[in-house]
């Protein structure tokens, strides 16, 4: 499924219980991505995606802080080592990349990798490739809904 994006718009794919919002990348810019040892950063460029998952739910406003955090203010993303004990009481992970693939197999908050997203296991295997104003949706769950969402109307929103 191909779903046009504009400029000013954000993309919300609703499970039953989970979502994720995605947003297309506008301005070239490097993302550091912190680990307990090492930052290392990824090249992003406009058409690249930048996903926010919430495996159980929440706030759409707060997705959408998150995003605009990494996307328009190129915050840093933190990675916790595996079996870090906050990895638990992370309510919503981001990745940046071309292409994103949610899986329900890695711990929340703990993968460094922006091409896997942790999501509900109602998400998993969905995979979104950005580019030219548009959202590629491969492996589309049955039961997931689409719609559009603009940046404005999301960070007022709950």
């Amino acid at each position: 499924m191909i779903c046009p994006l504009g400029t000013d718009d954000l993309l919300l794919v609703r499970g039953p219980s989970s979502f994720l919002l995605a947003g297309e990348v506008h301005e070239r810019f490097a993302l550091c991505i912190e680990t307990k040892d090492d930052e290392y950063c990824e090249g992003l460029h406009p058409g690249d995606l930048v996903c926010v998952s919430a495996p159980e739910g929440g706030a759409l406003r707060a997705a959408a802080m998150i995003l605009l955090l990494v996307r328009d203010h190129h915050f840093p993303v933190v990675a916790l080592s595996p079996g870090h004990p906050g990895s638990r009481r992370v309510p919503m992970v981001v990745s940046a990349a071309p292409a994103i693939t949610v899986s329900c197999e890695i711990t929340r908050g703990t993968h460094p990798d922006q091409h896997l997203l942790c999501g509900s296991a109602e998400l998993a295997g969905l995979t979104l490739r950005g580019g030219g104003g548009t959202v590629t949706l491969g492996a589309l769950p049955a039961a997931c809904t689409i719609s559009y969402i603009c940046v404005d109307r999301a960070l007022v929103e709950e």
